[in-house]
């Protein structure tokens, strides 16, 4: 499971005099040096863009391996950070002076001010080797500081599992003080992979798949297929909800949902077709986002699909499905289970315009197809599906989610 978005960051999280906000990545850091830069560029870049869409005072400096933000808005800022696909964790903290006194003086106000309940442990990561002392050092000194600052709430001492930590890294130039980690989603920097077309219906899965996407750094364009009157205005409604949520993790990356004009389509399969029509349309809908692809320079498609779930989406009919493209369809949730992806889709936003109710079940045949074959599709499928595919494809409405 991937990890979420976490929840706002409280106020009574942030050490007193906070100025910081310390961002820690992950994979990236193992890249090759010349792709850790790049990588941790487009962190910067996206981070910024995070502060000023949200409104938050912030200033992003490119440390190796730790970005770190100069705000006046620690809590605020942590927020907005853990919200960025590529951040692994990040933490408030106040910069203090690489000195052993200016650190264990801010490890006991940050233990002053939140006190303790149970037993604690002090942290301290060294980067760079000319230090007048180790990191065991600053740690036995720094915990002694704050025993003796909060020796009325008889603390205990435990170094193997902690009730609370208390940290600190110091590098030549400054040190920063802080305490708990706050979860990012991981992943990659969006902008870091080519871009890929997301298929977004506005139902519970296909938004948590785009995100899954944007989570392993591609940023998505999604397009949404209008059903017509099979759809409605409520259908569309939850596919551009969705995509105004996703835009809200890559301001710089999605700023658009594109929809294409399905509905004649649906009904003249509707009126000419009983069994495989969901599988024809499909693969219509799988076309127009090859298409699209192709236009725009992405490299794939991605759907919400998931084994077995759907009538259309068992290991014979995806196969028939994959066959209309050269394109490579991406499943991100391929094999995770309905409840897993329903949690996901509350945590990042996306799960009450999902439950908005929609007409398209009128388009779904009632004896649906669960073992097609390519030649039956040869058979059944209109000669005009790939030019039409072609038409609506060009005639895209994009709708923007400024």
């Amino acid at each position: 499971m991937s990890h979420l978005p976490a929840e706002p960051v409280s106020p009574a999280a942030v050490p007193p005099k906070a100025d910081s906000v310390l961002v820690r990545v992950g994979e990236a850091a193992t890249k090759s040096e010349q792709v850790r830069y790049d990588m941790q560029s487009q962190l910067a870049a996206n981070l910024t863009h995070l502060l000023e869409d949200r409104d938050v005072d912030g200033t992003v400096v490119h440390r190796r391996n730790r970005p770190v933000v100069r705000t006046t808005e620690p809590a605020a800022a942590t927020t907005v950070v853990t919200d960025a696909p590529g951040v692994v964790s990040a933490s408030p903290a106040r910069s203090v002076e690489p000195t052993m006194d200016a650190v264990t003086d801010a490890l006991a106000t940050i233990a002053t001010d939140q006190g303790l309940d149970g037993s604690f442990a002090v942290r301290v990561n060294r980067v760079g080797v000319e230090y007048p002392f180790d990191s065991e050092d600053v740690e036995r000194e720094g915990g002694s500081a704050v025993y003796d600052a909060v020796d009325a709430d008889d603390p205990e001492v435990d170094l193997d599992d902690p009730d609370t930590v208390f940290r600190a890294e110091i590098y030549p130039d400054e040190a920063f003080v802080f305490g708990p980690k706050h979860q990012g989603p991981g992943g990659l920097p969006v902008g870091s992979q080519r871009p890929l077309v997301t298929l977004l219906s506005g139902g519970i899965d296909s938004p948590v798949a785009a995100f899954e996407i944007l989570r392993r750094g591609a940023p998505v364009k999604p397009v949404y297929v209008d059903l017509g009157d099979y759809g409605g205005p409520d259908h569309r409604a939850r596919a551009e909800s969705a995509a105004r949520t996703l835009a809200e993790y890559a301001p710089n990356h999605v700023d658009a949902l594109h929809v294409v004009d399905g509905g004649d389509v649906c009904r003249e399969l509707a009126d000419t077709l009983e069994q495989g029509r969901m599988l024809v349309f499909r693969r219509f809908i799988y076309r127009v986002a090859a298409d699209l692809a192709a236009d725009w320079g992405a490299t794939g498609v991605v759907t919400g699909e998931v084994i077995g779930q759907k009538s259309s989406q068992t290991t014979q009919n995806m196969s028939v499905l994959d066959s209309v493209t050269d394109f490579p369809i991406h499943r991100p949730l391929l094999t995770v289970d309905k409840d897993e992806i329903t949690e996901r889709a509350k945590r990042i936003g996306t799960y009450t315009a999902a439950e908005i109710p929609a007409g398209c079940n009128r388009f779904a045949p009632d004896q649906p197809e669960t073992r097609a074959g390519l030649a039956q599709m040869a058979d059944i499928e209109p000669d005009w599906l790939e030019e039409r595919a072609k038409e609506v494809a060009d005639g895209a409405e994009r709708v923007s989610l400024e």
